[in-house]
């Protein structure tokens, strides 16, 4: 008789019994500036949604998020984001250039690398490298579109981002108990010199599925408690999340037409209102906790080589 391991056994009753496989890194890193979004009238697909508009925009066909987890149809979607405290914008999602930005055409401008993954996803482990400097956006933007082809490209690493490594390695660690049952565990390490605060703000949220789907009403998130949210959807039902202290933020992912088109918003907590909250300390989270999108803000400082975790659980139990 062969013994087979728990992560075989997991696959052998994946597509059967148990769809092990329900939940895994399928979060897109880079939703913005493609086709899947293009509502142009002139097929300027890098232009309609860029980076800039991202944060603002409630995409319809999919996500993003920074090491990323989310179920196979991309209903319910977790991630965490990161602010080093200078940059104008939270790190939500992955920066780089369009077709048209690039000397080479489109690019990523960021640090990160997908170290592990079992075959049904029950253990996965992500690495991003967040400068604690003001993230050299413009600086990239500019670079690379004045150079011209045969130049090579200009690259995170050609900055001063890193030096003195003054950066923090952010671990994202996904292990799952059960099915509907996940735990994330986000690391981060001052690699820098001196004390360093770092913002951790891991995110759940729903794709909007119901702004051009009428079978569907918006699903909601709330609070149920200091430390956990609930929320609910005709498509998956409810789930639980679990989390350590932090400021509870709600908001809704619908896009900020005012932001973007000039004209009045259809719901008062826009997409980027956690994001405005947080840099700008405007009001643009709802006060009665609850939304589609939602976030647990931890504020950390560390001293030069100490991590910290923070640490959600997702779950279908009710603890």
């Amino acid at each position: 008789m062969i013994h087979k391991n728990a992560e075989e056994q997991r696959l052998a009753v994946s597509d059967n019994y148990k769809y092990w496989k329900r939940w895994g890194p399928y979060l897109a890193e880079r939703q913005w500036g493609t086709v899947r979004e293009d509502y142009s009238h002139d097929a300027h697909a890098w232009e309609f949604v860029d980076h800039e508009k991202a944060r603002s925009n409630a995409y319809r066909w999919g996500e993003e998020g920074i090491g990323g987890f989310c179920d196979s149809r991309e209903i319910l979607c977790l991630a965490p984001a990161f602010w080093n405290g200078k940059d104008a914008i939270l790190k939500e999602r992955l920066f780089g250039l369009t077709n048209n930005q690039g000397n080479h055409g489109e690019d990523v401008k960021e640090l990160y690398f997908h170290q592990v993954s079992t075959p049904t996803h029950s253990y996965a482990k992500y690495l991003y490298k967040y400068p604690q400097k003001k993230f050299p956006y413009a600086q990239l933007l500019k670079k690379n579109y004045t150079q011209s082809i045969e130049e090579p490209e200009y690259e995170l690493l050609d900055t001063n981002a890193f030096k003195n490594n003054t950066y923090f390695d952010c671990f994202i660690e996904y292990a799952k108990a059960d099915v509907g049952d996940i735990l994330m565990k986000v690391t981060v390490v001052n690699r820098g010199p001196k004390t360093a605060p770092i913002h951790v703000l891991p995110h759940l949220w729903f794709r909007n599925f119901w702004k051009h789907n009428q079978r569907y009403n918006r699903p909601t998130i709330k609070a149920i408690a200091d430390d956990c949210v609930q929320s609910r959807s005709t498509r998956n039902g409810r789930y639980y999340l679990y989390h350590e202290a932090g400021e509870q933020l709600f908001c809704e992912n619908e896009t900020n037409n005012k932001r973007i088109y000039n004209v009045p918003n259809e719901v008062d907590y826009v997409k980027d209102g956690i994001n405005d909250y947080v840099i700008d300390g405007k009001n643009t989270v709802n006060p009665l906790k609850t939304g589609s999108k939602f976030a647990v803000w931890h504020t950390l400082s560390l001293k030069s080589g100490e991590k910290k975790s923070i640490k959600v659980r997702l779950s279908k139990k009710k603890l």
